[in-house]
């Protein structure tokens, strides 16, 4: 049975994982700006049905009357050209360049390594997960005194950074990354400011919700 929902909508369709931090970057951005749209949850095994939106059956992906697309950085930019409202993006091209770079450094230096450690266990090479989880948790640790520099990440707005940032944060207890108050209160105070966000509270999805509860209840208050 397919999972693509032949009724018709004229509005922003998004196919999204119930629990995954690229699909959820992408939910944070239309929570953000306060964009109705379709949400279809796809599961594991359903993705090869995505083939007739999307070549390589990713998610998240996004459909629009007037275009379709699958990478995250590309649909995030895309929401926030077309609706104008909270803005994400810098408006000056330096500091939208510069955000972008950002956010290039963050898949490299971060997402990558975080990509390792939430892989599937029939696929994990212990070897590689040791190496990665050393690597980000003491990225996180000595980058932990940046935090304490802005409100949110290098800026004193919420911005298309932290969108990125977010999700993945609230996954580190998932890949048992453990962030202590002691070195890591900038980063802690961080998260909080993020989670108890109300967008970010109504980007999550029901598994999320259920499957995050202990991390949110941290940081509650």
């Amino acid at each position: 049975m397919s999972i693509l929902d032949t009724t018709p909508y004229h509005g922003i369709t998004l196919y999204s994982h119930h629990n995954d931090y690229h699909s959820h970057s992408v939910r944070l951005v239309l929570a953000e700006k306060n964009i109705t749209y379709r949400l279809i949850l796809i599961d594991e095994d359903e993705h090869e049905d995505l083939t007739q939106l999307n070549p390589y059956a990713t998610l998240p992906t996004l459909i629009d009357p007037q275009v379709k697309l699958f990478n995250t950085n590309i649909i995030n930019e895309y929401l926030d050209e077309r609706y104008r409202q909270q803005r994400l993006y810098a408006d000056a091209p330096a500091e939208r360049a510069e955000q972008r770079q950002f956010l290039w450094r963050i898949e490299q230096d971060w997402f990558k390594l975080a990509d390792i450690l939430l892989r599937h266990p029939d696929s994990l090479d212990e070897q590689q997960h040791k190496e990665a989880h050393t690597e980000l948790t003491d990225t996180l640790t000595s980058l932990s005194p940046l935090f304490q520099h802005y409100h949110y990440f290098m800026s004193e707005q919420f911005s298309i950074l932290d969108c990125t940032l977010a999700p993945m944060l609230l996954r580190l207890q998932q890949m048992q990354i453990d962030i202590s108050p002691k070195h890591s209160k900038g980063l802690l105070l961080y998260c909080k400011r993020l989670f108890n966000r109300d967008s970010f509270k109504r980007s999550l999805t029901q598994v999320e919700q259920r499957y995050f509860a202990k991390v949110l209840k941290q940081y509650q208050g």
